[in-house]
């Protein structure tokens, strides 16, 4: 079997992004710990530069042809994590696969409980962390996020969908099945399984730099979990509409008997614009949910893609031999 086809028991798919002082380091430490779980010469790296702004795709390059478990994808323009990571998992070739990221948070050293977690039978392994490196607000994001997950997509109570997970290839292989362009791994993956585990690991503070996750990327996040695996915003804002008729209703009602009762009652102008700019503003927010559901629609039947690959450190056409 060609070198470049052949199973092996565990990829390990990166998306990076701005990483390229680190990415040697990175690629040290995971041959270390694989090397300690005696898979040296059975595991691959897959690195996916998700055209960041530094020279990623060079160091990338070099890596590859110094070090024969690495592999690396380059996407012609930036695709977003997930997307990224999307790009990596069509081209794994282990029987496990592993998500990481690039900035060193995530030890390599748990990469060997994770796959224990797999080979005693669940499907998937995520990584709960004992003291999180991140900013307050990114923690409270992925707070208000895990709360959404468990509302929206049926997600288990005191699961933490972490970035940082373990995979059986027969969920890979259902979760790479998915086209549309807005890609949230974590709502394909409990789209496919139930059987879900998870380990508890040591989060490190980041290797150098700064985070590359913002708010606007993690409301962005946010927006493909709402309404691209569920339809409940569009479920609340029936009922927001049928909850805003009975009010009007009853204020109709009660403005009528008012008048009945007391000719004199002034007019309340203040009340009536208050009313009319409520109003307004729930029709505005469910007009908006209806259209971010259409505009993705539009853009997956138009065929969008999750991402475009550009180069490879191997060739094609070795690997379809």
């Amino acid at each position: 079997m060609d070198a470049n086809n052949r199973s092996l028991e565990l990829s390990i798919v990166v998306p990076v992004y701005g990483s390229a002082t680190i990415l040697p380091v990175l690629i040290q430490q995971v041959y270390e710990a694989m090397t300690q779980e005696g898979l040296a010469d059975d595991f691959e790296l897959i690195l996916v530069n998700d055209a960041g702004p530094d020279n990623s795709w060079s160091v990338i390059q070099t890596l590859a042809s110094n070090n024969a478990f690495v592999r690396g994808i380059n996407l012609r323009k930036n695709a977003g994590q997930h997307n990224a990571i999307m790009a990596g998992l069509n081209n794994v070739r282990g029987r496990m696969v592993v998500i990481m990221d690039d900035d060193l948070q995530h030890p390599p050293s748990a990469l060997g409980d994770l796959m224990r977690a797999l080979k005693d039978g669940h499907d998937v392994c995520y990584t709960k962390y004992l003291n999180r490196q991140h900013a307050w607000w990114k923690q409270a994001g992925s707070r208000f996020n895990d709360y959404v997950a468990t509302l929206l997509l049926g997600k288990p109570k005191g699961l933490y969908l972490s970035s940082f997970k373990a995979l059986k290839r027969e969920v890979v292989e259902e979760i790479i099945k998915y086209d549309g362009p807005y890609t949230y791994i974590d709502g394909l993956i409990l789209d496919v399984t139930q059987s879900i585990t998870s380990v508890d690991i040591v989060h490190q503070a980041r290797h150098e730099g700064e985070s590359n996750y913002n708010f606007r990327r993690l409301l962005s996040l946010w927006m493909k979990m709402a309404t691209s695996f569920s339809i409940l915003p569009l479920r609340f804002a029936t009922y927001m509409g049928f909850g805003l008729a009975a009010l009007s209703l009853v204020m109709v009602v009660f403005v009528v008997v008012a008048k009945l009762l007391h000719p004199e009652f002034p007019p309340g102008w203040a009340s009536l614009i208050a009313v009319v700019l409520f109003i307004g503003g729930i029709q505005t927010l469910c007009i908006g949910m209806v259209g971010e559901y259409l505009g993705r629609t539009y853009l997956k039947l138009n065929r969008r893609q999750q991402f475009i690959i550009g180069g490879t450190t191997w060739k094609k056409a070795d690997a379809d031999e």
